[in-house]
């Protein structure tokens, strides 16, 4: 099984169409979505509307949860408030039922996909470091032997044991051991934040154990002139521009 794993697209419409066309040209078998489709960019409806269709999988995120009134979006800072109110305006009550209904975790094949940390997953907590991650070694039997997450915009992964986890070196592709457990941050397809503005994702590919991020460059020029046109804080439109 090939899977296709994207995770905070933020209503960037064009990063999402460009990492699907990748995506499905690699051949993959299913799509699984980490959340956060809405936020920051313009296109929150249309966006959800093509995971809608193409998902096989998805988990709902602190971005979506908000806007449809499951996670309070005080928890925001002030320019992410001002997108939620943009989703929540344009979203059609269709997708905001559908988002509503979304589940915070999915367990498939002994892989989990989620939005924040494994744990305790409807505070979605971040897993964006070694310290922070460091708290999965307490619940190292409840992990599946793989997990993806999201919500950080990096590419972070992590070895789990019961007495430790370690920080892997950053790699395009990882192999994966039997005994071992691991979580793999999937980056941005919307926003990255790692310092490379192209959209990421992943594929997961059971029967060779490994996992790969993918990298696409997207007309960024026009997901960042949809942000000004939509009167959104310009600053989200720097972001694109900088992967930051």
């Amino acid at each position: 099984m090939r899977y296709g794993i994207i995770s905070d697209i933020h209503g960037n419409r064009e990063a999402l169409e460009s990492t699907l066309a990748v995506l499905y040209g690699a051949g993959i078998d299913r799509l699984a979505c980490l959340g956060d489709i809405v936020g920051y960019g313009a296109d929150p409806d249309a966006c959800v509307d093509i995971v809608r269709e193409h998902a096989d999988l998805c988990v709902i995120g602190n971005h979506d949860a908000a806007a449809v009134g499951r996670y309070d979006m005080n928890h925001a800072n002030a320019l992410a408030q001002q997108a939620l109110l943009y989703s929540m305006k344009t979203l059609s009550n269709r997708n905001k039922d559908w988002l509503a209904a979304l589940p915070f975790v999915i367990r498939e094949n002994d892989t989990s996909f989620c939005h924040g940390a494994p744990v305790d997953v409807e505070t979605f907590e971040y897993v964006f470091s070694l310290d922070k991650a460091a708290m999965l070694s307490d619940h190292v039997e409840e992990l599946s032997h793989v997990t993806f997450v999201g919500h950080s915009h990096l590419t972070t992964a992590y070895l789990v044991t019961e007495r430790m986890t370690l920080q892997l070196d950053q790699a395009p592709r990882f192999q994966i051991r039997g005994g071992i457990k691991y979580v793999f941050n999937a980056g941005s397809v919307g926003q990255p934040r790692d310092r490379d503005q192209r959209a990421c994702s992943i594929i997961w590919d059971t029967q060779e154990r490994s996992v790969t991020y993918i990298r696409v460059g997207y007309d960024i020029a026009a997901a960042a002139d949809k942000i000004m046109a939509a009167n959104l804080p310009s600053a989200f439109a720097r972001r694109l521009e900088l992967g930051v």
